[in-house]
């Protein structure tokens, strides 16, 4: 009996040591960044045959990340921004309206953490983003309701103490969106931005 509570006993300080180690480095990570989104502005079926080229205006916008470690090396980050107006223009006719996307993304990350203070890290997930205002689109055009695609993102912190520190982050994003008039489809539009930011980290 007294080995099995020794044996216990040893087991429950090991995962307390862990769980403080853990906490010492802080399990959670906030980033806000400003962040230039680069729309791809791709085509598919017959859209520049109607209209002309249709493209999304790039844009700056803020951008807040939550992060959970659940080791040193392994994280989840959750991407959030407010829902943001996007200007749709065609060659042919100019400015021709605009949308409202509110695209969160969820990434699985690895932090590379054997380099002091520099923190490189890539990151897999998925983006779902959802569009609003979809009918504000000349000739009386919509677009769907969502997109799913697939986020990758590769960056770095650089920490100034085991609190704060300096963030870099790109990511690809893949959206597009079914463009209709009515019950007929008159093509796709793939905005799939990349977007380039920098900000601050937290890490608590």
């Amino acid at each position: 009996m007294a080995k099995k509570i020794l044996v216990a006993a040893l087991i429950a300080a090991g995962v307390l040591s862990s769980a403080v180690a853990q906490a010492q480095d802080g399990s959670f990570m906030v980033r806000v960044r400003a962040v230039d989104v680069l729309f791809d502005n791709g085509q598919k079926d017959g859209l520049n045959t109607v209209v002309g080229n249709i493209e999304a205006d790039s844009r700056w916008i803020p951008e807040l990340d939550l992060s959970y470690f659940f080791t040193k090396n392994i994280a989840a980050e959750l991407v959030l921004t407010y829902p943001q107006t996007v200007d749709i223009n065609a060659a042919a006719l100019g400015h021709i309206g605009k949308i409202k996307a509110l695209p969160p993304s969820l990434l699985v990350q690895y932090h590379f953490t054997d380099l002091g203070a520099f923190k490189p890290y890539v990151g897999l997930g998925v983006n779902y983003t959802i569009f609003m205002s979809r009918d504000n689109i000349a000739l009386g055009a919509s677009v769907e309701k969502s997109s799913v695609g697939l986020a990758g993102q590769v960056g770095f912190d650089y920490m100034f103490n085991k609190n704060w520190g300096l963030n870099v982050d790109v990511k690809y994003i893949q959206m597009e969106t079914d463009v209709n008039i009515g019950a007929t489809k008159l093509g796709t539009l793939n905005l799939s931005p990349i977007t380039a930011g920098a900000g601050v980290s937290y890490r608590f």
